[in-house]
């Protein structure tokens, strides 16, 4: 069963060239790039990233005519904002906006899919907008982060899920990752030493880390516990280490 995606983030977003420009040659917009435009909530004037047919990665305008919309390509980027390897971050959800700053920081570091949960230590949706409902919100924060580092891709943000489908979607990856602080016998180097997937899931636990049981039920289906060293780390910043750990060491940071 795969999770719906509250932002319609993900390949439908991208912003794909149908053939590779020349600078400043107006480019005609077809159904599919009108689509993933309307996604971004493009405006006349607004500049965008756009990957074209040989994946180098354009700045363009945004423009409208009587003929229809248009894209005008300016500056050729050195590489594309996009990972060549896939990243699912599974975040349990934090209080207060600490999940803004999870979702922000992911965007940035070319997280693919970010998938919010329950688990047992952590709170629930209702109980996170019982004060002030700010759920409503998070699209807007990607969308807002995916403009600021130039991605062409927006992140698909999932409706929150309970833990069963968190293991059954993290599994799936070629490696799984659920993050332990506690005694677990791997760091995190360490399994990226020898590792070259292409699909990495990451787990990141609430403030009161994983249940014994919940680590040993991820266990069972192959998601390996590892721990980013030492020091007790806020689940925001968990996420953000890990996350950077594995761009470095697989992926384009760095």
């Amino acid at each position: 069963m795969s999770l719906r995606c509250l932002n319609d983030g993900g390949e439908g977003s991208r912003l794909l060239l149908d053939s590779v420009p020349r600078a400043e040659e107006r480019i005609a917009v077809g159904a599919s790039l009108r689509a993933a435009l309307e996604i971004w909530q493009a405006r006349p004037g607004e500049i965008f990233t756009a990957l074209d047919p040989e994946g180098t990665a354009w700045r363009v305008r945004y423009g409208l005519a009587d003929a229809g919309p248009f894209l005008v390509p300016f500056e050729q980027l050195p590489q594309s904002p996009e990972s060549p390897l896939r990243i699912d971050l599974y975040q349990a959800l934090p209080e207060r906006e600490r999940f803004e700053l999870v979702l922000e920081k992911a965007t940035e570091l070319g997280v693919g899919r970010i998938v919010p949960f329950e688990s047992c230590r952590s709170i629930t949706l209702e109980q996170r907008d019982a004060r002030q409902k700010k759920s409503h919100r998070w699209p807007h924060v990607l969308l807002r982060a995916a403009r600021q580092c130039r991605r062409a891709e927006l992140p698909c943000l999932t409706a929150v899920t309970g833990w069963d489908q968190v293991l059954y979607q993290a599994h799936q990856a070629d490696l799984a990752l659920l993050l332990y602080e506690k005694e677990c016998g791997w760091r995190l180097g360490e399994i990226l030493r020898d590792e070259r997937p292409r699909r990495v899931a990451l787990i990141i636990g609430p403030e009161g880390g994983f249940t014994p049981e919940e680590v040993e039920e991820a266990r069972q289906l192959g998601i390996v516990p590892v721990s980013l060293g030492p020091r007790l780390l806020r689940t925001e910043t968990a996420a953000m280490a890990a996350i950077a750990a594995v761009q470095a060491r697989l992926g384009d940071l760095g």
